[in-house]
């Protein structure tokens, strides 16, 4: 079992910046792929971002490239997403998940509760 708590989120401005966090706890972190999805109201989950087991690889959802950074510190137990150049359309509650790297959310075994982001335009 993999436990996982995001924090970080929070209301912002268009054009801000905000750094989510995930922790981890149980099994071996570097073990897994780490993703981060959001879900919006009344959409469906949507792939955000993804990072390999040492960080070395990374993918991101093409809404999100060149503003958004995905990292893991696997001495910490965790992973973060560096989100600058926020939009309005980036508002969602956003979860991290542990699994297999992929953009398909049910690749991941394990997910947080999730931490709300909300940007005004």
């Amino acid at each position: 079992q993999v436990q996982l708590v995001e924090s970080g989120g929070g209301l912002v401005q268009a054009g801000g910046s905000l750094r989510l966090s995930c922790a981890a706890s149980g099994r071996t972190f570097s073990d897994y792929a780490m993703g981060w999805f959001r879900q919006a109201p009344g959409k469906e989950r949507e792939f955000v971002a993804s990072i390999n087991w040492s960080g070395a690889s990374t993918v991101y959802a093409d809404s999100v490239k060149g503003r958004f950074t995905i990292s893991r510190d696997n001495a910490k137990s965790a992973v973060y997403l560096q989100m600058n150049s926020l939009k309005p359309e980036d508002t969602a509650v956003y979860y991290c998940a542990a699994g297999s790297m992929s953009i398909w959310y049910k690749m991941y075994d394990y997910w947080g509760q999730g931490t709300q982001v909300t940007v005004s335009s």
